[in-house]
């Protein structure tokens, strides 16, 4: 042993990128609706995501504060609690991001075999069905919450229903597939 001490790796970890999604979601929601503080985002998030992420007070304040520090937003006292505004700035950085985020989505730039790998895998395949899944599991989650308090989601229903039958449709029967049998699809992604 050299005598050195033992340092924390200077990558950043999970936290990081969670604090950012805080700070950028933050900056959304101002922009939408107004100031927030620190707990009311916290509150926000943990509704948005039904519960299942709530962030605490180290995640929350120092993304507020990194806002504050790249002058896309402002804090000021009122009453006991600070309270967050966007900037002009602010506002033309997220133009900006919503305008590139649609340059993510156009053909031919595909970022998912970077994301698999940094999720554990080369399996670019898998990785996209087990996303499908998810984004399905949370599709059916919205309309099943709607039911039990009366909101309408015919058209998202309907809207599912047809993006899934054209993808159907582009993709053409698997070889030896009888489209009138239930799909066992959970089983297919899960398998090897």
């Amino acid at each position: 042993m050299d005598g050195s001490i033992a340092t924390k790796p200077s990558f950043p970890g999970p936290e990081v990128f969670r604090r950012r999604l805080v700070g950028l979601y933050a900056l959304s929601v101002i922009d939408r609706e107004g100031p927030v503080h620190g707990y009311g985002l916290s509150e926000r998030i943990a509704q948005r995501t039904d519960g299942a992420w709530r962030p605490g007070p180290g995640s929350v304040y120092p993304s507020l504060q990194q806002l504050v520090t790249a002058g896309l937003a402002r804090s000021q006292r009122s009453q006991r609690r600070r309270v967050y505004t966007i900037t002009p700035r602010g506002r033309a950085f997220l133009k900006q991001l919503r305008r590139g985020g649609n340059q993510l989505r156009r053909p031919g730039l595909d970022l998912s075999p970077l994301w698999a790998e940094v999720l554990g895998t080369a399996d670019v395949e898998r990785y996209l069905l087990l996303r499908l899944r998810r984004t399905l599991d949370s599709l059916e989650a919205i309309v099943a919450r709607s039911r039990e308090t009366g909101e309408e989601t015919e058209w998202l229903r309907s809207a599912i229903q047809t993006e899934l039958a054209e993808a159907v449709a582009r993709l053409g029967p698997a070889p030896g597939m009888n489209l009138g049998e239930p799909a066992t699809g959970r089983r297919a992604i899960h398998a090897h």
